[in-house]
């Protein structure tokens, strides 16, 4: 018999499975990598309207009645201060932010009477 021309269709099955699983792979490590985009995001996001939370407490005079919880913030996000007398001249302030009533960090700083 003569030499065979072309491919059959059993080698044209197992060369697309291979591309499909191929294919799979590369699509599930974008989403990982989308997903850990999204959540570096959010963590920096966070941690930067805490500090700027933080600095503007720490600037403001020192009191102990000050309510700091209504703060703008951007949309998804919140952040909640609360502040505590450790001892006379001393605050402990801590600031938690939250996205979408998810806890994402918590920063705890310190004012003193100046």
């Amino acid at each position: 018999m003569g030499a065979e021309k072309g491919f059959s269709l059993i080698e044209v099955l197992v060369s697309l499975a291979i591309i499909a699983l191929i294919a799979v792979g590369f699509l599930s490590g974008l989403s990982t990598s989308l997903r850990s985009l999204m959540v570096t995001d959010e963590m920096t996001t966070a941690e930067s309207l805490a500090r700027s939370q933080m600095e503007y407490i720490k600037n403001q005079s020192y009191s102990t009645s000050e309510d700091y919880n209504e703060i703008e913030c951007p949309l998804g996000y919140e952040i909640m201060v609360l502040t505590s007398e450790l001892q006379t001249g001393i605050q402990k302030i801590t600031v938690s932010v939250n996205h979408h009533d998810e806890y994402v960090t918590t920063l705890e700083g310190y004012k003193g009477d100046r």
